[in-house]
């Protein structure tokens, strides 16, 4: 495997290069952001409807399907509702004491039964509650927490110092992630995970804690129904959390500065929990849409061009416009993912390796359609060379630059920054690289896997109006239309920034489906392990 520290000849076609336009874009955002597709809702109306346009639009590309001679791979999902009437029982020597659903707690469990909970169960505080062997890094080192409920803090050590030198400094790693304190909590047999909210340090408010986690929660359906993941998994406020540990005579700020640092040990709190969370369960069943243009030289190594298909569908309860159109979040991106598959698909010779195109279903549910598909790919992930993610498109005309969502992590950035310099652009790393937005669409699902992953967003250096200009844009579409039925497609739109980056991300996946080079994470990335492990057996060829 040689990595790649710049990108590799041939250059692509100039009538590759235009055939992406904006008619082409324009058309397809059109029909998928119509008020006729209802959101593109998971396992409803819409979602026929995107299906069929997207193998139907595959097709007309040149593409075969993807999938074993089918363009669909089916996604289990089940919708798990928990009972917001539930308490957590807090008891200690001092008597017990209960924090109220929705204003000092939050929980739930991923295990697909009817009854789950906690029943005085001893509470643990892990620090970040991380083990990172690449920075020699192991909270629960000291400790056994089988049966236990671990209580930690968000983000990751780097953060709370600042020191880029201590894991990634203010640029969250995936040791951050909710996601991941999770998912280790239940490697490490913890009955219970809490997580300490607070604001800046999860990028978000309570707020957004306590709406996320309400109501039908989204997942895959796991073989063993979930059960190894914790009981129950949860947030707790800051103020909750600040008088829990003052009734276990321990000082909440104090302790958050020791977890920053390499000799912190983990400590029983000297409390137990007590929780009882009763579910209602619906199982169904979405689609990733998979099309594949075989190689013609070394068919069995891959590039993958991806994109999600869904939205938020409709809400019926709304007065006026009840649909959740998601015409820039993701129409737009599904748009791109078209257009480069139609440009590939008209190359006069297939390049040498296969390139796959990928739209994943229930990204708005938890990035659930690309995990799946990352445990069960069509195409082997060891032979999976990189995955390009597109989730919004630029709507507001040429920029100067073009944004890197995890700048540094990967030898990807090297194919990038060779077409960006041709056009005469210029990168730019994510300004909020504390907020983790690397680990919040779907190429994180590749990435985690060890899957090279490139993830660019619009710049925001306008070539007309400035950069005051492309900040104030994105601004206003976050505080009017994302998330919002106002979410629609206007004809007014300037689309020519976004033929402009698809031209881009075409030209990256153009050299990488040509070249034998084998790009991979940078050393001391936390992905990097994952990818030398599963190349270490990995051979070359079809």
């Amino acid at each position: 495997m040689v990595p790649a520290a710049c990108a590799p000849d041939p250059e692509a076609p100039a009538d590759a290069l235009q055939g992406i336009d904006d008619a082409g874009l324009r058309e397809h955002i059109a029909v998928l952001a119509s008020d006729e597709f209802e959101g593109r809702a998971p396992v409803s109306r819409g979602e026929e409807l995107t299906i069929a346009y997207l193998a139907e639009a595959f097709g007309a590309a040149g593409l075969e399907p993807g999938n074993d001679g089918e363009w669909l791979q089916p996604v289990p999902l089940v919708s798990i509702t928990a009972d917001p009437a539930m308490r957590l029982a807090i008891s200690g020597d001092d008597g017990e004491a209960a924090l109220e659903y929705g204003t000092e707690m939050m929980a739930w469990t991923k295990r697909v039964i009817d009854r789950s909970g906690l029943a005085d169960s001893e509470l643990v505080f892990v620090g970040y509650g991380i083990v990172a062997p690449e920075y020699g890094w192991d909270d629960y080192a000291e400790v056994d927490v089988t049966g236990k409920t671990v209580v930690m803090l968000v983000n990751d050590p780097g953060y709370a110092t600042g020191d880029p030198a201590h894991f990634n400094g203010r640029a969250m790693t995936y040791y951050g992630r909710w996601t991941y304190k999770f998912e280790e909590a239940g490697r490490q047999g913890a009955a219970g995970a809490l997580i300490i909210h607070e604001t800046d340090a999860a990028g978000y408010p309570w707020e957004v804690v306590a709406s996320s986690w309400s109501g039908p929660q989204f997942g895959l359906v796991a073989e063993d129904a979930n059960l190894s993941r914790p009981a129950v998994e949860g947030w707790l406020t800051l103020d909750a959390a600040a008088a829990l540990f003052e009734r276990a005579g321990l000082d909440l700020a104090t302790l958050g500065v020791r977890a920053a640092r390499e000799d912190f040990e983990a400590m029983s709190l000297g409390l137990a929990a007590s929780l009882e969370i009763r579910n209602t369960i619906e199982h169904s069943t979405s689609h990733n849409v998979v099309g594949r243009l075989a190689g013609a030289d070394r068919p069995g190594e891959a590039i993958v061009y991806m994109a999600h298909w869904d939205h938020l569908g409709k809400d019926e309860t709304l007065e006026g416009d009840e649909i959740y159109n998601g015409a820039l979040d993701n129409a737009t991106g599904v748009a791109g993912l078209i257009e480069i598959a139609a440009a590939f698909g008209g190359l006069e010779r297939p390049p040498a390796r296969t390139v796959l195109f990928l739209a994943v279903t229930a990204e708005e549910q938890g990035l659930l359609g690309s995990d799946h598909y990352g445990e069960y790919p069509v195409h082997p992930l060891d032979r999976t060379v990189a995955a390009i993610n597109m989730d919004g498109l630029n709507t507001v005309g040429p920029m100067n630059d073009i944004t890197v969502v995890g700048l540094g992590n990967s030898d990807l950035d090297g194919y990038l920054e060779a077409v960006v310099s041709a056009a005469g652009r210029v990168i730019r790393a994510d300004p909020e690289p504390e907020k983790g937005f690397f680990y919040r669409s779907d190429h994180f699902n590749f990435a985690k896997r060890g899957v090279p992953a490139l993830y660019t967003d619009s710049g925001i250096d306008h070539v007309e109006r400035g950069e005051t200009y492309g900040r104030r844009m994105r601004e206003a579409y976050t505080a009017e239309r994302y998330h919002k039925p106002t979410d629609e497609y206007d004809p007014s739109w300037d689309l020519d920034g976004a033929v402009d980056d698809l031209r881009l991300l075409f030209e990256v996946g153009y050299r990488l489906a040509h070249g034998a080079e084998w790009p991979n994470w940078r050393d001391g990335n936390e992905f990097r392990a994952a990818r030398d492990q599963m190349m270490e057996g990995a051979v070359g060829g079809d």
